[in-house]
């Protein structure tokens, strides 16, 4: 499969390569991307989405924004039969995605890309996943990746989503003192709130997507709201 490049926020990129977002930010961080996913809770997270994925022998997943590859592996430790296979632009955190799936003696492939120009062809994926990968993508380009998404997926083929969620919720019932209720955004920490994405399922429609459904949402503890969703191509 063709290795796409790409270059971090933290230094000069080579001459052709695409900017993006690392998994922490910064380049440097990246020992601390699995400490502070555990800590956060996101093999929680994880599990819930695959079961509801519910995958199935032979089916090829892809999960795009994969990182170290936590997902990536328990969707194929969940579900030996299928072939999975993760996409990320960062070549760092792929490559102990790599080092994790040999110790843990599973096959999956990993691919360097990014999620608006995926390396492979129309209607190949059955099954695709996406955790807390959107609100890494800037907000021009969700769409044309989401729309990526759509055209690997095989008729049928599903798509299974969940991030951090811009809706205003209610607040705590308190009202200002210009008269309205306070609301919030779902994430006490300001970093959580600015890259929460709003309107997922608008956005999924837009692409394309003509059956979406938003299957639960959770408030957590150190994310605030994260909401999951399924679309189906």
């Amino acid at each position: 499969m063709t290795e796409h490049t790409g270059r971090t926020t933290d230094g000069a990129p080579p001459h052709g390569e695409r900017e993006y977002l690392p998994p922490m930010a910064k380049s440097w961080l990246l020992p601390l991307y699995d400490p502070v996913s555990r800590f956060l809770g996101v093999g929680k997270v994880h599990r819930r989405l695959l079961a509801q994925a519910a995958l199935q022998p032979g089916q090829r997943v892809l999960e795009i924004g994969c990182g170290t590859g936590n997902l990536l592996l328990e969707a194929k430790a969940v579900q030996p039969g299928a072939s999975v296979t993760g996409l990320d632009p960062d070549a760092g955190a792929l490559a102990r995605a790599r080092r994790k799936a040999r110790r843990r003696g599973l096959a999956v492939d990993v691919d360097r890309g990014f999620a608006d120009a995926l390396p492979y062809p129309d209607d190949s994926v059955d099954v695709a996943l996406s955790a807390f990968m959107l609100h890494h993508v800037p907000a021009g380009e969700r769409e044309p990746a989401v729309h990526e998404l759509l055209r690997v997926l095989r008729p049928g083929g599903r798509l299974h989503l969940v991030d951090l969620d811009g809706h205003e919720q209610p607040g705590d019932g308190h009202v200002h003192p210009g008269g309205g209720r306070r609301t919030h955004r779902g994430h006490r920490h300001r970093r959580m709130r600015d890259h929460a994405v709003d309107g997922i399922d608008d956005l999924l429609r837009r692409a394309g997507f003509p059956d979406v459904a938003e299957v639960a949402t959770e408030v957590r503890r150190h994310t605030g709201r994260i909401t999951y969703y399924r679309a189906t191509r």
